[in-house]
């Protein structure tokens, strides 16, 4: 059987070891798994599993009824070389072979990642897929060395301010944000312990109860930092009266249930980190907004003012920093999941008159800035938590569009939002002009990963930068 070889490197400005072990960490297949690609786990790997020679772990491949399960098993992994295998049992290749390598550079280090494969099908098979096959290779690699470059300077910055080896209580650990935050946790040598509305099932789960205002707060005891993120999603349903009750008391109660765990606590942590929202600002126009600006008008800001007051309430001596975020941009989830059918089939456009500010931020900048407000000691209170490079929505659509290789000139006019979804639903969420700015995170030194929307689209999507 013919096989084909390809091999990546990237330089990485950490040690081996330290690099090495970023590799083995519970949480680092579930980083380097592109939310633009259709690969899942679905056994293996699991939130506390370090990589061991051995382990199996079963992706499922593809969507629907033609995806596939691939098992690839460690088949060599030595710490000395700093080097190992995954090799394919079963799935979609003829043969795969899968050496990750880590070389010392001084102070730094290199990552090889060496791939042989063979493809099924025999020569009509390296014929018809094997361009293919090379391009998502190409993509995939690419975005998996940049996560990991990003991942390890954050970690060794936060280790050089003093934060390593802590323990950290996540609420929404399963959703886009706090799944993602919980693995960039993972790797970093934390423990990361997941707040659940359901009985635990493993050591790392913690029993809570929103609604009822019930915390296991006991099994809390001692850890470092919070991070409360469960929420109901604004996304989906129409705005209808008990959809709002929903959005609002999943907020205020499950924060309110937080803040007052803490007052339960023989040692409570040193910090909580609380999402809100860029909803808190209201439709302010073209005026300029950081963190020091009044509220706004309407049900997004009055939840968030409502959701606000409840962080406020934690425990003296705990320093609490409420995040508010602008649209998330990850194809797994949020508002990009929602917009890419559209802009993939060319039919998509600005909304309205485009003419509204859209600020947004990347999910690596929101798990960035939320890592960075843990161990920062001078970050507190309200953080806007966007990207610095400022668009309209006009200019937002463009630059999708450009990503994705499409035409946008099919604008949504107004009324036809307020149709689909609402009046009420169009004003506040789609034709709202927000201009937001991270001042906040800037002046305290945050670097933002991606600062610009074309390139963070491009990163988001899988495309070249």
């Amino acid at each position: 059987m013919s096989e084909t070889r390809f091999q990546r490197t990237i330089d990485l400005d950490a040690p081996a070891g330290e690099a090495f072990e970023w590799h083995v960490r519970p949480g680092a297949l579930r980083r380097l798994l592109p939310p633009w690609d259709s690969a899942r786990v679905k056994s293996g790997s699991g939130p506390t599993e370090r990589l061991t020679e051995g382990a199996r772990t079963t992706l499922r491949v593809g969507a629907g009824p033609i995806g596939v399960d691939w098992v690839a098993e460690i088949t060599r992994l030595d710490p000395e070389a700093r080097e190992f295998v995954d090799e394919q049992v079963s799935g979609p290749f003829a043969a795969w072979r899968h050496r990750h390598a880590i070389e010392e550079r001084g102070e730094a280090s290199r990552l090889v990642d060496d791939i042989s494969y063979g493809l099924p099908m025999g020569a009509l098979g390296r014929i018809v897929g094997g361009p293919l096959v090379r391009r998502k290779l190409e993509r995939m690699f690419a975005w998996r060395h940049r996560i990991t470059a990003h991942d390890l300077a954050a970690h060794r910055r936060a280790r050089e301010a003093g934060f390593e080896s802590r323990t950290i209580a996540i609420t929404g650990a399963s959703g886009l944000v706090g799944s993602s935050l919980a693995a960039f946790l993972r790797t970093g040598g934390h423990t990361v312990l997941e707040l659940v509305r359901r009985a635990p099932r493993a050591d790392h789960e913690v029993r809570w109860d929103p609604s009822a205002g019930e915390v296991d707060h006991e099994s809390l005891e001692g850890i470092d930092a919070l991070v409360h993120l469960a929420g109901e999603s604004i996304f989906g349903l129409r705005w209808t009266d008990e959809k709002k009750r929903r959005i609002a008391d999943s907020r205020v109660q499950g924060t309110r249930a937080i803040a007052q765990a803490t007052h339960r606590m023989a040692r409570p942590p040193k910090v909580c980190v609380f999402a809100s929202a860029i909803g808190f600002y209201g439709d302010r126009g073209d005026e300029v907004l950081a963190e020091d600006a009044a509220r706004g008008e309407g049900f997004l800001a009055d939840t968030c003012v409502r959701w606000e007051d409840e962080a406020r309430g934690v425990a003296d001596g705990v320093r609490e920093v409420r995040t508010r975020l602008g649209v998330v941009l990850d194809p797994g989830g949020g508002a990009l999941k929602t917009m890419l059918p559209a802009f993939r089939l060319g039919v998509g456009g600005r909304l309205g008159s485009g003419a509204q500010w859209f600020p947004w931020v990347a999910l690596d900048d929101v798990i960035g800035a939320m890592h960075f407000a843990m161990f920062r000691e001078g970050v507190a209170g309200a953080v806007n938590l966007v990207a610095p490079g400022e668009v309209t929505n006009a200019e937002f659509t463009r630059a999708l569009g450009r990503t994705l290789g499409r035409p946008t000139f099919l604008p949504v006019p107004r009324p036809a939002l307020s149709l689909a979804i609402g009046a009420e639903q169009a004003r506040e969420m789609l034709l709202a002009s927000v201009r937001v700015r991270p001042e906040r995170l800037t002046s305290m030194g945050y670097a933002f990963a991606h600062p610009e929307v074309d390139a963070a689209l491009s990163h988001a999507l899988g495309r070249r930068l």
